[in-house]
């Protein structure tokens, strides 16, 4: 199981994401973003946020 925490993206946010892969969490937290912290996830933010991607 992988795991990202939106915290450790720099929000002040308590939400994780947990997802059999790093693709699912990432359209999982492109999608958190989006309707939660009104951003758009570019394909480098993306790439950043994947480094903070760790298994559970």
């Amino acid at each position: 199981m992988k795991t990202l925490r939106c915290r450790d993206a720099g929000f002040d946010c308590n939400a994780e994401i947990h997802a059999a892969t790093e693709d699912e969490v990432l359209q999982q937290a492109a999608v958190h973003a989006q309707t939660v912290h009104n951003v758009e996830v570019t394909p480098e933010m993306a790439g950043q946020i994947r480094t903070l991607i760790h298994d559970e």
